[in-house]
Order: structure tokens, then sequence, then C-alpha cells
């Protein structure tokens, strides 16, 4: 699958001056990437990426970019027979207790599906949003690679470089 349009990420104000770093996820790890792998969590929309920041507590400080992709061999977790082909499903994909298999295991489920699609030359992955309140067309793309040029090209909108001050 291909993606070509916005993506927008709410950020922790820490990591603001490096919108296309990735480290926070590779400091920290995530639900689809192991601590020590770079990933760039995104939403198709703003509404999307505004309920996955707020996942536990209240909202916190958060600064809000949109990015402009052309995003190629995207994995979509919509397409129910291809995550079955690959030992996943959609309750898998949004189980809470991800965070509890790192610590215990060493690497979540979901951690681990995503480390076979790294290796099988996949980009990134589509998969909907399981933060409280999200419906089903409530979608992200979780990015493992991406650049300045195809086949995974994100380019963040700053027109005035307001990041910079």
């Amino acid at each position: 699958m291909r993606y070509a349009g916005p993506v927008y990420r709410a950020l922790n104000p820490v990591f603001a001056r490096e919108p296309l770093s990735g480290r926070g996820a590779q400091l920290y790890g995530g639900r689809f990437n192991l601590k020590g792998t770079p990933a760039l969590y995104a939403s198709l929309s703003m509404i999307t990426a505004l309920r996955e920041v707020n996942q536990i507590g209240s909202l916190q400080p958060t600064t809000l970019v949109c990015y402009d992709a052309n995003i190629e061999r995207i994995f979509d977790t919509r397409d129910t027979a291809a995550l079955q082909a690959r030992g996943m499903d959609h309750s898998m994909l949004s189980a809470n207790t991800w965070r509890d298999q790192m610590k215990t295991e060493g690497e979540a489920r979901t951690q681990a599906f995503s480390r076979e699609l790294i290796a099988a030359g996949y980009c990134a992955l589509l998969v909907r949003s399981a933060a409280a309140g999200a419906v089903e067309d409530d979608l992200n793309l979780v990015l493992w690679k991406w650049g300045s040029t195809p086949p995974s090209r994100l380019t963040l909108i700053a027109d005035d470089n307001r990041l910079s001050r």
C-alpha cells in the first residue's frame, strides 16, 4: 500500500526541535517499536493525534505538527487476511498489555510483529487507533523508515520555521 497526504503528530515539547528524529520512541520503545529502534507515530487526522497523546492521564503540554507524506511499502492492518497470515489479529494489535509484555518478556508481540515487517522491507504500518474514544476511521501511520526521498518521503510543514525559535 502507498499513502500520500498529510499526517499529524502530537509531540512532547522536549522533542519539538527534532520533529523528524523518532528519538522518543527510540529511547523508550512503543507499541510498534523496540527500544533502540527509531519510529515516528503519526495519525491521518489531527483529532486522532490528540487522542493518541492523551491516552494516559490528563492532556499535557503538546506540540502539534503536520507533515507532507509520500510513503510506499506500508503494511495495512485493515487487510484481515494479510494480518492473519502473519499470526496477528486486531485484538492483539490494540491490546493494552504491550507494556507489560515488554517488561516481562523483553519484547511485546506487537514489537515482534513490527520487527518482522521491518525485516520484510516495510517502511510503515497503517493501524487503527487504540486510544480512548477512537472510531474505526481513526488511523495511525507508524513509520520505521523515512527521509527526504522516496520510497518514504516525509517533509515537515514549517514554512516559517517556528520550531527553530
